[in-house]
């Protein structure tokens, strides 16, 4: 067992009778300035060392190694893990009290499949799930009825919480490899939908909403942001002068701001949506922001005669509309480079470094693709009219 100190400047850890650091830094002058962060080294059965942070006094690391030697001596090993004592449950809670997870725009979803975690883990030590506990989960989600997606969003989720854990130094590594160790249910890509929207459907669709749906609507249609992105919008988000919609970091789901150019339709639906006092959200309804349109949207569906859902033959989800958005831009002719900037989607190779495009090479990709969605518009709303008067 060893107290180890950490240099400020290069985060290198090393011996405490170390005066200089061998990136230059006076160790000294830093230990006396409380600048110093100790830890405590240490092995745990089965030969694996850790090592604990433990603050920036002496005094505590000499209190905390002598713990551990105490703990070592009764064969209270278990003791010396700091998950000894920790709940799945009292982890979720901490987990969930972070600042930076209940900012992002999945929170509700996070908390959701946490919950069904504690549900059968809430009571267990963290240290004691085992892989085969994990392996027992799915196999239980999925006699319940549970699709091999949602089982592998459910520990995904988990997953990120115990590397959380782990790297905020609440958890072992061998918590962290259980979890590792699981196999997804569903093989990567296999679950990828080919709907695509058809222009005589958008049609349908747009005639039978109400003003807000029919905004959002058309938002998503020309301009292929996530159905999280337009509830989420404000009015400072929407620059009038330069036709562009401002998303910051974290109103995306890359997590990056993002520049939306949006075309006359854009514009024309968002002026024509009354503004509320109170909120400065651009979906309100009953003076309360709108988070969701799933029912308004199956209900419009079926309006229109159009099936609906993931699990219905043919049906058409929300974010089907973002699928269509990029197929249809790829017809127009737009580059691939300026497809996937709109649409928040990272450049690969080099691209991403030495291609920038400007606001006004958005715009004029935008423009380009309006023109071209207006003329299937207009050919799929002339056929539609021929049908009619068949019929």
């Amino acid at each position: 067992m060893a107290i180890l100190a950490e240099c400020p400047i290069c985060r290198k850890k090393q011996s405490v009778r170390n005066k200089m650091c061998k990136c230059g830094g006076d160790l000294d002058k830093a230990k006396r300035s409380e600048r110093v962060r100790y830890w405590i080294d240490f092995y745990i059965p089965g030969g694996k060392q850790r090592r604990e942070p433990v603050g920036y006094s002496i005094d505590e690391a000499k209190d905390a190694i002598g713990k551990r030697r105490s703990q070592k001596r009764e064969g209270r090993f278990f003791d010396m893990l700091p998950e000894s004592k920790m709940t799945f449950s009292e982890l979720s809670k901490w987990y969930l009290d972070l600042t930076a997870v209940r900012s992002l725009s999945s929170f509700k979803r996070i908390k959701v499949a946490l919950g069904q975690f504690n549900k059968t883990f809430g009571d267990r030590i963290v240290g004691s799930i085992k892989p085969i506990d994990l392996e027992d989960y799915q196999a239980k989600r999925e006699e319940a009825g549970k699709s091999p997606a949602t089982i592998d969003m459910e520990l995904s989720i988990a997953r990120t919480m115990i590397n959380k854990a782990f790297d905020n130094d609440m958890i072992g590594g061998h918590i962290v490899k259980a979890f590792r160790k699981i196999n997804r249910k569903l093989k990567r890509g296999s679950n990828a939908r080919d709907r695509i929207v058809e222009f005589s459907e958008y049609l349908k669709l747009i005639e039978g909403a109400t003003l807000q749906i029919r905004t959002i609507l058309t938002i998503a249609f020309y301009t292929g942001m996530r159905k999280g992105e337009i509830l989420n919008l404000r009015w400072p988000d929407i620059d009038r002068k330069k036709n562009m919609i401002r998303l910051a970091a974290d109103a995306t789901k890359e997590a990056k701001p993002k520049m939306i150019p949006i075309s006359h339709h854009v514009r024309n639906a968002l002026e024509s949506l009354p503004r509320a006092l109170r909120h400065d959200y651009v979906f309100m309804y009953r003076g309360e922001p709108i988070t969701d349109v799933r029912n308004s949207f199956e209900t419009l569906c079926e309006s229109a005669g159009i099936a609906h859902g993931r699990a219905t033959k043919g049906g058409m989800t929300f974010h089907d509309i973002r699928t269509t958005v990029k197929t249809n831009m790829l017809r127009a002719g737009i580059d691939k480079a300026l497809r996937d900037t709109i649409l928040g989607h990272s450049l690969s190779g080099m691209d991403a470094f030495y291609i920038k495009p400007t606001e006004d090479d958005l715009h004029r990709a935008m423009d380009k693709y309006t023109r071209w969605i207006d003329r299937q518009i207009k050919s799929a709303n002339l056929d539609q009219t021929i049908d009619q008067k068949r019929s």
